[in-house]
Formats: C-alpha cells, sequence, structure tokens
C-alpha cells in the first residue's frame, strides 16, 4: 500500500480499518464484473454497438491545465458522500425511509434527527456519532433481507435523496464520466446504498460500509468496521489494484478532515465543502478547494459555487417536528 498514512495525516490503519476496506473492495470489484457481464450480454443479444460513451465535456477554464485528461483511462475519481455529494447524512434519510415504513419507532428516528441536526451545525464528522449512527442502522436491519433492504433503498432514493445532490459535484463527477474515466462512490453508508445512488448518478460504482449477510439475511454485524477514515484507503488501494488504476492519476474529493488519507492517496485531492481542518490541511498542501455551500468563489478555480439553501435549517427543523409529534 502507498504510504499514505506517514506524512501529518495522524490516521493510521488498523486491522479493522484493513478488514472494512478490502471486504468494501472486494464487494465494489465483484458487482462491477457482474454488471459488465450483464451489459455485455445485453449488446450481443441486441446486436448492437455500445452507445454509452458519450463526447468528451466543456473544456476546462483558461487558467487550469486539461483535467481530467480525455482518453486516461488508468486514471479515476473518488467521490465522497455525506457533503461532498449530497447534502447532509444519507444514513439519516435511509432512516426516515425505514421509519416510515414501520422499521423502528418515533424515538429512533428523533435520535437520528438529532444525529442530522449536530452533523449539519457542526459542518463535520464525530467519531462517537458516527458509531452511535452505526450501530442504530445495525439493530434496524439485523434480520432482514438483503434483497428487502435493496429494494426499499430504490425507493427512499427516489422520496429523500434524488433532490439533495449538489450540481456542483455532480458536474465535477460528470467531467471525469465524459473523459472516460471510472468514477466511484465511497462512504461509510451501507454498501448497498452506496451502490443504489452511484448507479443512480451514473457512476461505475461504490465503496460502501460491508455489512455481514448470511443466506442473504443481515447478522447484525459488520466486516470489520465502518468505511470510515483510513478504512477508506484502504478500499482505494485494493479497488485500484484490482482495476489497473494509477493512483497518481487519480483524483479524490471529500469534504472531511477524517478523509485525508484517501485524499493523500491520489496525485489530484480536491477539498469540497471543506471543514475547518481540512481547509487548512488543503490550502497548507496546495490542494484545490471548492464550496458550494456559499456565494464565495472557490480557491483556486474560476467556477461560480453553488447556494446550500437551508442546510442548517433542514435539520433544526426536523427535530422539532418530531419533537412536536410526540407531544
Amino acid at each position: 500500500m502507498r504510504p499514505w498514512f506517514r506524512p501529518r495525516t495522524r490516521l493510521v490503519p488498523t486491522r479493522r480499518s484493513v478488514t472494512a476496506g478490502e471486504a468494501s473492495a472486494a464487494v465494489a470489484l465483484e458487482t462491477v464484473e457482474a454488471l459488465e457481464a450483464a451489459e455485455a450480454e445485453q449488446r450481443k443479444s441486441a446486436a448492437a454497438p455500445d452507445t454509452r460513451e458519450q463526447p468528451a465535456g466543456s473544456p476546462p477554464a483558461p487558467e487550469e491545465p486539461a483535467f481530467p485528461i480525455v482518453g486516461d483511462t488508468r486514471a479515476a475519481a473518488f467521490f465522497d458522500l455525506d457533503n461532498t455529494i449530497m447534502r447532509g447524512a444519507a444514513l439519516f434519510h435511509f432512516g426516515r425511509g425505514l421509519y416510515k415504513r414501520d422499521f423502528f419507532s418515533s424515538r429512533d428516528l428523533a435520535r437520528f434527527a438529532w444525529q442530522q441536526a449536530y452533523f449539519r451545525l457542526a459542518g463535520t464528522e464525530n467519531s462517537g456519532h458516527m458509531a452511535e449512527a452505526r450501530d442504530s442502522a445495525l439493530s434496524i436491519v439485523r434480520g432482514h433481507r438483503v434483497s428487502e433492504l435493496m429494494s426499499i433503498g430504490e425507493e427512499i432514493y427516489d422520496e429523500y435523496l434524488a433532490d439533495r445532490m449538489w450540481p456542483g459535484t455532480r458536474a465535477l463527477a460528470q467531467a471525469h464520466l465524459d473523459a472516460g474515466q471510472q468514477v466511484w462512490l465511497v462512504t461509510a453508508a451501507p454498501v448497498e446504498t452506496a451502490t443504489i445512488i452511484a448507479r443512480r448518478l451514473g457512476f461505475t460504482g461504490a465503496l460502501g460500509t460491508v455489512a455481514e449477510s448470511v443466506a442473504g439475511v443481515y447478522t447484525g454485524r459488520l466486516a470489520g468496521e465502518p468505511l470510515h477514515g483510513p478504512a477508506k484507503a484502504v478500499a482505494i488501494d485494493a479497488l485500484a489494484a484490482g482495476e489497473g488504476l494509477d493512483l497518481d492519476r487519480c483524483a479524490a474529493y471529500s469534504d472531511s478532515a477524517n478523509d485525508i488519507p484517501m485524499l493523500s492517496l491520489v496525485g489530484h485531492p480536491y477539498a469540497i465543502n471543506p471543514d475547518r481542518t481540512l481547509r487548512a490541511h488543503a490550502r497548507e498542501r496546495g490542494w484545490r478547494l471548492r464550496d458550494y455551500r456559499t456565494g464565495r468563489k472557490a480557491v483556486r478555480f474560476g467556477v461560480p459555487a453553488a447556494a446550500a439553501a437551508g442546510a442548517l435549517a433542514g435539520g433544526t427543523a426536523a427535530a422539532l417536528a418530531l419533537r412536536r409529534r410526540r407531544r
């Protein structure tokens, strides 16, 4: 593995994070292989050429070198999910959808709402809240079939997630796709949820937290730990080895200092909607920044930033609404 953890990241891989990362990469590679085989069969049956390739996207701003490089198939892009591609936390909205389907009580949903409000107020990830959200999610899905959660996940995406994507970040991802490169979602969300989101966005695939299942039923245990912090870097490194990618030519995008290992792993790191720690680290290292939460111009880019449309109000309102419901 590349020595991403050596220079000042302060985040080192543990045995559990290595297990989580390798398990996530294995699932991602299997999913992509199955998808490619199915698409090849469809093309063969239709006796028609693959028409998915699109012309290259708009040229970059004059002050920027050409990036991504069109036709560089050994390059890929890795995108964090929460607060990078979408506003807020995917797990919270997944919880909302499960509550609507009577998977758990209003008290549980109130706890999810508080976690979401905290996430938005703090603007960063807290390991304690991450662990609490993980344990809540595992207790909810234990005993349910994987196929059931996949089907529900499709519905939840349409209900809660589709309209929460940052247009600016989606445009960055599309530029890599238009250049003929792989684009991967990398998130602590369950790999099933991540795979649905990645497919809906037109990405190559997803790296996410792998929950153990036996005979298609969730056991309530994880493969290692959530795909968070150093585990993401492990997963990307393993995926790159399996796909023949050159990490020096790859790009990674995230909002959180917890993802410094992932960002340090590639040759083109980007801080998107960064928290305070990541912003300082990115400026020190000369990494590129973009902030779509305000009207400020992004650092080192001439592209206008998008507005956030009530990010703080949304989480607070959800918590208050739940409180009123319980009275």
